[in-house]
């Protein structure tokens, strides 16, 4: 992957427009929904805004070579529909030939990064809805942190509301992340009771001029059936931080996708980087508990 990593250097120096052609040259799915009506996203977007942890490994995600390598690993695997990242993962992954027949959606605010006091302040800084578009892209994704004690949550929720409306208009999926948050300590946490979550889905379901094009993107918490009894929108569940007990994260995985409305998992660190590194069977896995 290294020596690949000067090819995508070399272009990104000498020839920048090759990106952009190779984006309108992508072999693109008929739709998102695969085999068996659900759909498998590997999420890598954790590093545009600062989040680099994977498990006990601090700085997992910024070794840009041994990300892409477990991202091209978990891609060609069987069972898995796309990929969810900012331009310059996107970027790099068209450059590797990793796109074609994927579902691809783009990470539109990575202005919260983690850690800062703006955190709250989720600025879209990475795709808009007319960019997207433009480069073939099959949906837009954001992140809605709704905390009652800090007054920037009103201006990204507006903004996730303007992205919902724009998105839709050109027929793009919206993919919307909610929490309810709040700072511990100085750090912003969310807040995984049903309540919670529960509150922060029927928020996000109401954003924008229609949510005929929205998704959600939500964690796994107990009593799933009450948490989804909150909105008709389809649910992608997502996979969260890489727990020591993988097979306990599996059977929780297991038990909610039973659920009607859950069409499918967006899982990034959990299964790029496993316990035990084998990043192929973690992924085999998640794709026999949601084809299964």
């Amino acid at each position: 992957m290294r020596d690949r990593l000067r090819d995508i250097l070399e272009v990104r120096t000498r020839r920048p427009d090759t990106i952009a052609e190779l984006a309108r040259q992508r072999r693109r799915r008929a739709s998102l929904l695969g085999d068996g009506n659900q759909l498998f996203i590997i999420a890598a977007d954790h590093p545009a805004r600062g989040a680099l942890r994977a498990g006990d490994r601090a700085m997992a995600m910024a070794d840009r070579a041994g990300l892409l390598e477990r991202l091209c690993v978990a891609l060609a695997r069987p069972g898995v529909d796309g990929v969810l990242g900012t331009a310059d993962i996107v970027e790099d992954l068209l450059l590797l030939g990793a796109l074609d027949e994927k579902v691809v959606v783009g990470c539109m605010n990575r202005g919260g990064l983690a850690g800062t006091v703006f955190e709250i302040d989720d600025r879209f800084t990475g795709y808009d809805a007319a960019s997207i578009e433009q480069m073939g892209l099959d949906g837009g994704k954001m992140l809605l942190r709704i905390d009652p004690g800090d007054p920037a949550t009103a201006a990204t929720m507006q903004s996730c509301a303007q992205a919902v409306s724009e998105l839709a208009g050109r027929r793009l999926m919206a993919m919307v992340e909610p929490f309810i948050s709040h700072r511990d300590g100085g750090r912003v946490r969310n807040d995984l009771s049903t309540e919670a979550v529960i509150r922060s889905i029927t928020v996000a379901s109401g954003l924008g001029t229609t949510s005929a094009w929205t998704w959600l993107k939500i964690p796994v918490v107990d009593d799933m059936e009450r948490v989804l009894a909150a909105s008709t929108l389809p649910a992608l569940l997502l996979g969260g931080e890489v727990s020591a007990d993988q097979d306990a994260a599996f059977g929780r995985w297991r038990k909610a996708l039973a659920l009607p409305s859950v069409r499918g998992l967006v899982v990034g660190r959990a299964l790029l980087f496993p316990p035990d590194d084998d990043v192929a069977a973690a992924v085999d896995t998640a794709v026999g508990l949601l084809r299964g």
